[in-house]
């Protein structure tokens, strides 16, 4: 190889690891907010919240319709309170702080749960894999350290990861982790129809229908708080039927070709 050609390798070279190091420096200083949809938390909401603001500064909570102090203690606490004047499930609560941080233009947002179940702690891991690597959409991923889990949810992740990759082609490690991260451009493609516990499950459909990439970012489970128990198996069947019917509407769309 000639100098010159030689000097035009290592000039590509510093130049794609230039603009490499442009775009992780550009997410760094991207906005970033924390969103916690809300329902009778008044007990947890606010220690949360507070906890949370140790890592990132906005906090929206969306209080859907709980009759306790919720709203309350988020508002104490430091959070910007959202309110459902009547409970209208986890799907729409997502919705409605969606919209709110793409109005406000946020470039991404973190979600989890207002019950202690995901610890804020974890949250710098989701900061630095995105800051990384740019991925829209990265999920949770308990199953680093299963024998954390209850049997019962063990299995049933473990089916409905077979069940997605088997009908659509996709390997999520955990697909029912409601600890995520959003850029805030997807956020128009992946409202829930779907009001109660199935919402998340549906949000993840309707990335995966359309292509939108998605990472895991491992985090450790926590399965000591006894409030608001997840029926397993009502879970495994409203997914299930969610997939199909997604895996349906997806090939008819292809037969229509």
């Amino acid at each position: 190889m000639s100098d010159k050609q030689g000097a035009d390798s290592l000039n590509r070279d510093q130049h794609i690891h230039a603009v490499e190091f442009n775009r992780n420096n550009e997410r760094v200083h991207q906005r970033k907010c924390v969103l916690i949809p809300a329902y009778q938390e008044g007990t947890t909401i606010g220690p949360l919240v507070r906890q949370i603001r140790q890592y990132v500064s906005d906090v929206v909570v969306v209080d859907d319709g709980s009759v306790d102090d919720t709203a309350e203690q988020a508002r104490q606490a430091g959070a910007h309170v959202l309110t459902h004047p009547e409970n209208r499930g986890k799907g729409v609560a997502f919705n409605t702080g969606f919209r709110y941080v793409r109005d406000r233009h946020y470039d991404y947002v973190i979600c989890l749960d207002g019950n202690g179940r995901h610890n804020p702690a974890d949250i710098p891991r989701f900061v630095a894999a995105y800051e990384r690597t740019g991925i829209p959409v990265l999920i949770g991923n308990r199953m680093s350290q299963p024998e954390r889990m209850p049997r019962s949810h063990r299995a049933a992740n473990r089916f409905l990861t077979w069940l997605l990759r088997v009908a659509m082609q996709q390997y999520v490690p955990d697909t029912q982790c409601g600890f995520r991260l959003y850029r805030c451009d997807v956020l128009p493609f992946v409202e829930a129809h779907e009001s109660r516990f199935a919402a998340e499950s549906e949000v993840l459909l309707h990335v995966i229908v359309r292509e939108i990439t998605v990472g895991a970012v491992p985090i450790p489970a926590v399965y000591n708080i006894k409030k608001h128990e997840t029926n397993v198996l009502l879970v495994v069947w409203r997914f299930s039927v969610l997939l199909f019917r997604h895996y349906r509407q997806r090939h008819e769309r292809r037969s229509d070709w």
